[in-house]
C-alpha cells in the first residue's frame, strides 16, 4: 500500500500529475488546489490514498494529510465518489470545508463541479455532527444549550453566535465567511458576548 510519494513532477493535466520517483512514473489524481502548488520539473511530495479496483490500482494524491482525511470522509457519503470529492477539495480547502459544513453553507459546496443542491444537502446533513463543533472552538461552544435550544442552522453554536452569523449574511457576506468571522469574534470577546458585540467584532475580522 502506497502512503506517500516524493519525486519530480514529470507532467500534469486537468486532474492528474505524473510524479517521477527514481525513474518510475506514478500517475495520481489530484484536486485543482493541490495541482496548483506543483510545477513540471520541481520536486513535490504527496500524501497518497490507494484505491484497488478489479482491473487496476488508482492513486489519489494530496498536498497534506488534512486534505486526504477530508477525501476519505467525503467518499463515505452516498453519491460522492473520488472524482466529486476531489472537485470539492479543489474549491474548498480543509478549513473552508469545515466552516461550510459547520455553518450549513450549501452555496459554498455547489461551487464545485458536479455538486448540485441535493448532493450538497446530503453532505451537509451527514457530516454536520462530525464537524459541527470542530470549527467553533471553546468560546463559541461553551454554554451552548442542548436539544431544542440549539440553533439547527449552526450545529453546536450559541444562539448569540447564530444570530450574529445571520446578521452578517443579511449584510451580504457569504455564510461560511460570516461564520468564520463570528467564531473568531467569539474567541476574542469570550463566552458572554452579546449579538451586537459579536457583529461589531465580526465586521472587524472581515475587514482585516
Amino acid at each position: 500500500m502506497i502512503a506517500k510519494l516524493t519525486g519530480i513532477v514529470d507532467s500534469t493535466g486537468t486532474d492528474w500529475v505524473v510524479l517521477d520517483v527514481n525513474g518510475v512514473g506514478y500517475l495520481l489524481s489530484c484536486s485543482n488546489r493541490t495541482l496548483s502548488r506543483m510545477a513540471v520539473g520541481e520536486r513535490a511530495s504527496l500524501v497518497v490514498e490507494t484505491f484497488i479496483r478489479e482491473e487496476r490500482i488508482v492513486l489519489h494524491g494530496f498536498g497534506d494529510q488534512a486534505e486526504r482525511e477530508w477525501f476519505k470522509l467525503l467518499t463515505t457519503i452516498q453519491g460522492v465518489g473520488a472524482r466529486l470529492a476531489l472537485s470539492i477539495l479543489g474549491v474548498l480547502d480543509p478549513d473552508q470545508l469545515t466552516r461550510a459544513i459547520a455553518s450549513q453553507d450549501k452555496t459554498a459546496l455547489v461551487r464545485a463541479d458536479g455538486v448540485g443542491p441535493k448532493v450538497a444537502a446530503r453532505i451537509l446533513n451527514e457530516l454536520k455532527d462530525k464537524v459541527g463543533n470542530l470549527a467553533l472552538g471553546p468560546a463559541a461552544t461553551a454554554g451552548a444549550p442542548a436539544g431544542k435550544g440549539a440553533p439547527a442552522a449552526v450545529p453546536g453554536a450559541t444562539p448569540a453566535l447564530a444570530d450574529a452569523v445571520s446578521a452578517l449574511v443579511n449584510l451580504g457576506y457569504g455564510r461560511s465567511e460570516a461564520f468564520g468571522a463570528v467564531v473568531a469574534a467569539g474567541r476574542v470577546l469570550g463566552d458572554d458576548a452579546g449579538v451586537s458585540d459579536l457583529i461589531r467584532q465580526g465586521l472587524k475580522e472581515l475587514s482585516q
